[in-house]
């Protein structure tokens, strides 16, 4: 439905949905910092098949949008103006979108502050999803990127949810080619954690970049063959704020058939790579049996 016919909608009925993608930093080097602060990265990111959701519901007499959230992690987030989805709402309207007659809706499948990019990517599915019902100006819409950049660093690769080299604070984006889908198990052992109290324990923070990416990877052996040679710089800060980060990425290690485990982000969730979705789902059973309590996903990244 776009901006021509949706007063006509009726009240509670559907107007569309984005769905916003885990993103998972594969590899994250942290290369320098600038003088207002920000590190500059170098990280290879791809996105999963597991996500939040956000629609948008007619609601005519409503002048701006409101927002309900429920799913599994709903409680982790407050209904505020700074949230995130409100805030990308808001963007789109200073671009010259409309957003009143309807409600929004997150259903909230991704654990809250736990390196995979929750937030960002909810605003990122927001600006599509209300770039589709009200389409921006022409001139607007190519300044997309640049209006997601201001909602935080990482929206612009979550505007993009594909494989991408991403330099600067996050918002140069190089596409990446040659990656397969990659067949992965995601874990959160139920911590939340503060990105920049993360940063506040790196002990260096000027370090290599990554080597330089294949142009293509016969499959996800390959992929974890190259990721070996990298690393996350955020990790070790990380496990010395919260241990138990390295008691999951030992667990998802010892996995029969784990072909790499590293922490994603600023943590604290944990991926592990694997040959097949067969092997993913043997590992996420065992998982769950020993650890009910932590966040355990079978999954796989989009190819290229």
């Amino acid at each position: 439905m776009t901006a021509d016919d949706r007063s006509g909608a009726e009240p509670g009925s559907a107007l569309g949905s984005a769905f916003a993608p885990a993103k998972v930093n594969l590899a994250l080097h942290v290369t320098g910092r600038r003088a207002d602060g920000y590190h500059r990265l170098d990280s290879l990111v791809a996105f999963a098949a597991i996500g939040d959701t956000i629609e948008a519901i007619a609601d005519p007499a409503a002048t701006e949008p409101s927002l309900a959230i429920q799913g599994p992690f709903a409680s982790g987030l407050a209904i505020e103006p700074d949230n995130l989805v409100l805030r990308a709402a808001r963007v789109h309207a200073a671009a010259g979108g409309r957003i009143d007659g309807l409600a929004l809706r997150l259903t909230k499948r991704l654990p809250v502050a736990s390196g995979i990019g929750g937030g960002s990517a909810d605003a990122a599915a927001t600006l599509r999803l209300l770039g589709a019902i009200s389409p921006l100006p022409d001139a607007r819409a190519s300044e997309l990127a640049a209006l997601a950049a201001s909602l935080g660093a990482d929206v612009p690769m979550c505007l993009l949810s594909t494989p991408a080299r991403a330099s600067g604070i996050g918002e140069i984006l190089e596409p990446v080619p040659g990656l397969p889908a990659l067949p992965m198990l995601l874990v959160n052992p139920g911590i939340a954690v503060s990105t920049p109290a993360v940063f506040k324990r790196l002990e260096r923070a000027n370090n290599p970049a990554l080597p330089p990416i294949p142009s293509a990877f016969a499959d996800s052996a390959a992929v974890a063959e190259w990721l070996r040679a990298t690393r996350n710089d955020l990790e070790a800060p990380a496990i010395a704020a919260l241990p138990p980060i390295a008691d999951v990425i030992a667990r998802v290690e010892a996995e029969p058939g784990c072909l790499l485990a590293r922490m994603s982000g600023s943590g604290a969730t944990v991926f592990g790579l694997f040959p097949d979705a067969a092997s993913v789902d043997r590992a996420a059973a065992r998982i769950r049996a020993d650890h009910p309590a932590w966040w355990v996903v079978s999954t796989r990244t989009a190819a290229s």
